[in-house]
């Protein structure tokens, strides 16, 4: 193959990545097409995922492609995997591509916060005792504070909102895990909160924080206006999970 043909070659792949990359994100953005409650047809998140499977093989969109593979894997196996086992191999794949692209790019602060969505997913499905084998909370503690250092504003505050996450709804296991703290949570997640624009997850993981830390009528004013919000358009299936986890608590807590 001569220069010109090289040439010819990288464009056309480069071409196609890009090509592949704007239809998966097209394809994203629809993702809650044909979805009823918080279940999504499986159509244009598989069909998402097939262009940025794609896409990613490029060297040039690696990055953007892997970023959103990671956000299809989380809400296929959120919102459209009807199994555990559907679930579990879903995660698996995002938990295996964000470890992989951590080394390649480890200043990406997407990269680190969209493994650990995969992650807490992952540990969720998998249980306790999987997690603790695996020293989950000790990696999501350490990479939501390496999320904060490169941009503490991505997510509107993901980094502490993690790091929240993590301190609420990790169990305090003496002479293992020694550093969970409820107040801690209720700091990290009232900083996240305060950033940017707020999210319904930002909301009620708050609320629970501050009811476990006797906070409750606080706590409930938060869920009720949360659900006198309208739906965000961006993410109407996501935002429409908060909603009903928001009504369960409140129906709940009494």
């Amino acid at each position: 193959m001569n220069k010109l043909n090289s040439l010819i070659f990288v464009l056309f792949s480069l071409a196609l990545g890009q090509n592949n990359l704007e239809l998966g994100i097209k394809n994203y953005n629809e993702r809650a097409k044909n979805s009823n409650g918080v279940r999504a047809d499986s159509k244009p998140i598989d069909s998402a995922i097939g262009y940025f499977e794609r896409a990613i093989k490029i060297k040039e969109h690696e990055l953007e492609a892997g970023v959103f593979l990671l956000k299809c894997y989380y809400f296929k196996g959120k919102h459209v995997a009807d199994s555990d086992k559907d679930r579990k191999s879903i995660y698996n794949l995002g938990k295996a591509l964000a470890e992989k692209l951590i080394i390649i790019y480890p200043e990406s602060a997407a990269i680190r916060y969209w493994y650990l969505v995969n992650l807490g997913s992952w540990a969720e499905v998998y249980g306790t005792l999987a997690a603790a084998r695996e020293g989950v909370a000790d990696i999501m503690r350490e990479q939501s504070k390496k999320i904060i250092d490169i941009d503490p504003y991505y997510e509107n505050g993901g980094g502490y909102f993690m790091l929240g996450a993590v301190h609420l709804k990790s169990p305090k296991i003496p002479f293992f895990l020694s550093w969970p703290d409820n107040k801690k949570a209720v700091d990290y997640l009232t900083k996240a909160f305060n950033t940017g624009q707020r999210t319904p997850s930002q909301t009620v993981y708050l609320a629970r924080a501050l009811k476990k830390t006797g906070n409750k009528k606080e706590a409930k004013q938060l869920l009720l206006d949360l659900i006198d919000n309208p739906l965000n358009e961006n993410r109407i299936v996501e935002d429409r999970d908060q909603k009903y986890i928001a009504e369960n608590l409140i129906k709940e807590w009494g």
